[in-house]
């Protein structure tokens, strides 16, 4: 019976020998590819899932993310509790750089305060600067126009009226003065006209600017341009009101679409303003047809803005403004330093705001010039205005800020001359029309003709600026 069992027992493994062997000759197949699924799966994850989940996440969160309220700051602005992060930015690998460098796909935090600091470098500091404090809740097309404009805490009733007019979007930034109850008060203030009002929340994106520092217009300015969100905006004060619709006619006009998308055009819309103080202030008594604005000057009761200043808006020649025809748009021809129109131009591309005036006087001249001399063109809309809302100065802040910047703008003015002609000259582009409007403005400078025989480099341009 053992010899049985013991018989059995050998017949059962002689049976179960193949059995093993197909298994032991199969287990190294099985486990090569047990290595090369993981391999796919894990390569997959890291460089396709995961950026992706990534990017379809920040797209979603700026997609759906709510305005920011003031309840999640201190009375500073600052954020509340520990460890809450303002980073919101991250760097992607561009495709010529995962082509030719050494690129990731995986995203790279950027820190915004860091971001932004250097962004307005050249800016008084420190400012605590939030983009996007309220977001406006509407999608525009590319080709709108963002009206860019700043505003401080006393003229909040004054940008509602531009708000409920203009109806289209508009990127402000808004000035709080850095003390401790100032910055709760001004914050509840937004908060009231932002979120009571409809037209506010559909086309208005508000950046807030918590420092000490009155009157840094231009960085505002950059400010407001840089998180615009159409390919066009317009630099507009908030005193002035659009009387005119001009940005359906320029939607409806591929020629004048064209100047403005090639980058080398800048549309001026001309500033009025009632000679009678009082009348200024009644903003709903305003023209809104070219006729009812040229009776109004016949009859001397309206004038050219700030006539008593020529240099900052003669240049649109108002005299050609008055009997353009119907539809036209002229070229600016008579240039000058200190003209200072309100303009509509490309976003990206011309130069930004100088950022070392502070105060009134020459801010918005120096944005005007280096445009100029970076090759852009001025075009006045002969049948469309703007008037400003009369309203009383800080004379005593004007005079003395004005004297201190008339400084600035000179050296300004050579510092430029001197950087964008030397720019044309190494690229060969001196006798190119993009380098006409820096030649003739430059050569009025007699500081710059005088250093140019000492600037080897440079000796070409100057024996052109002589002739």
């Amino acid at each position: 019976m053992s010899k049985s069992f013991h018989y059995l027992n050998l017949h059962e493994r002689k049976l179960e020998m193949p059995g093993l062997m197909r298994v032991s000759t199969k287990l190294p197949q099985l486990c090569a590819f047990i290595l090369v699924f993981s391999s796919v799966i894990y390569t997959t994850h890291v460089l396709f899932l995961s950026p992706m989940c990534a990017y379809i996440s920040t797209v979603l969160n700026s997609l759906f993310a709510k305005p920011h309220s003031h309840q999640g700051l201190d009375m500073r602005g600052q954020p509340k509790g520990p460890g809450q992060s303002l980073s919101g930015f991250a760097w992607f690998s561009s495709p010529f750089v995962l082509q030719n460098g050494l690129g990731h796909l995986s995203p790279i935090p950027v820190d915004e305060k860091t971001l932004l600091s250097k962004a307005f470098a050249n800016s008084m500091r420190p400012s605590d600067i939030r983009p996007y404090f309220y977001r406006a809740r509407g999608s525009f097309a590319a080709d709108c126009i963002t009206i860019t404009t700043l505003i401080t805490s006393n003229r909040f009733e004054v940008f509602a009226r531009l708000v409920g007019k203009y109806r289209g979007p508009i990127s402000v930034t808004v000035h709080v003065k850095n003390v401790a109850e100032h910055v709760e008060e001004v914050l509840e203030s937004l908060r009231e006209m932002y979120t009571t009002s409809e037209a506010m929340m559909q086309f208005v994106d508000v950046h807030v600017v918590i420092d000490a520092f009155d009157r840094q217009f231009n960085t505002w300015r950059n400010i407001a341009r840089l998180f615009a969100r159409t390919d066009f905006v317009m630099m507009l004060d908030i005193d002035f009101y659009p009387c005119t619709d001009f940005r359906s006619v320029i939607k409806r006009s591929s020629t004048i679409l064209d100047k403005l998308y090639a980058g080398r055009a800048a549309l001026v819309v001309p500033a009025f303003e009632y000679v009678d103080f009082h009348e200024g202030t009644n903003y709903a008594s305003f023209p809104t047809k070219k006729s009812g604005l040229l009776s109004l000057v016949k009859e001397r009761r309206v004038d050219m803005f700030h006539a008593f200043w020529g240099p900052g808006h003669n240049s649109s020649d108002y005299k050609r403004f008055y009997s353009a025809f119907s539809g036209e748009v002229y070229k600016v021809t008579k240039y000058q330093s200190a003209y200072e129109p309100y303009v509509i131009f490309k976003k990206d591309g011309p130069p930004w705001c100088d950022e070392r005036f502070v105060g009134y006087g020459g801010n918005k001249a120096a944005c005007l010039f280096e445009m100029y001399l970076s090759g852009i063109s001025y075009y006045v809309l002969a049948d469309h205005f703007i008037i400003h809302q009369n309203h009383l100065y800080e004379e005593t802040a004007r005079k003395n800020e004005r004297r201190i910047n008339r400084k600035v703008y000179a050296e300004y003015k050579e510092e430029a001359c001197l950087r964008y002609l030397k720019k044309y000259h190494d690229r060969g582009a001196l006798d190119s029309d993009l380098a006409e409007n820096a030649l003739a403005e430059c050569r009025k400078l007699k500081s710059v003709t005088r250093s140019m025989p000492q600037v080897r480099l440079l000796e070409a341009l100057f024996l052109g600026l002589l002739v």
